[in-house]
């Protein structure tokens, strides 16, 4: 019975974890990355939203240069284009199912339960999906591409972080780790 406490927490602990978005990439596998220094940052042709188009402005070329990659306009090795939209995105069911142990006296059980949520307010929640590529700016090849995505309810200093979060973490994928 005491080997069930220690289980249900650590399962816990691996459903919350396996619920994080992980960023995915895909690149040229003949493509040389370790010449690139220095690059040039390419906006979006339409913008819709200015204020995210600022901010993942921001969290790329801060990203890039602390990682030693210099901005530049001219002379660039490679060219880091973007995009980005957002989408709805249904709210969970609520339904959910528990497992639970317990003991009384010198006898002990077992108990499964579910429960049902009523959704209150928008039967959706806004996902902004954010898609980087990495350019050769000599052959204007696409040599990489990453992407994440998260979920927000409001603008401001939180949807702010999360872009920035989500920047850093597509972009922790570049340049590419030899497996």
């Amino acid at each position: 019975m005491t080997s069930l406490r220690f289980i249900i927490p650590a399962l816990a602990a691996l459903l919350l974890g396996a619920c994080a978005s992980k960023p995915t990439q895909d690149y040229d596998i003949k493509y040389n990355f370790n010449d690139l220094k220095q690059f040039t940052l390419q906006k979006p042709a339409n913008i819709s939203d200015p204020l995210s188009t600022s901010r993942i402005d921001t969290a790329i070329v801060e990203h890039l240069t602390a990682r030693g990659y210099v901005q530049t306009s001219d002379q660039a090795q490679f060219m880091v284009t973007y995009g980005f939209k957002v989408v709805d995105k249904p709210k969970r069911s609520g339904l959910s199912i528990g497992l639970g142990t317990g003991s009384w006296g010198s006898s002990g059980g077992v108990s499964v339960g579910t429960s049902v949520g009523v959704p209150m307010g928008s039967d959706s929640n806004k996902m902004q999906i954010i898609q980087i590529d990495i350019v050769d700016s000599a052959s204007n090849k696409l040599v990489w591409r990453g992407s994440d995505a998260f979920d927000f309810d409001d603008g401001g200093e939180k949807k702010a972080k999360e872009t920035r979060e989500t920047v850093n973490k597509i972009l922790a994928q570049f340049p590419p780790q030899p497996r």
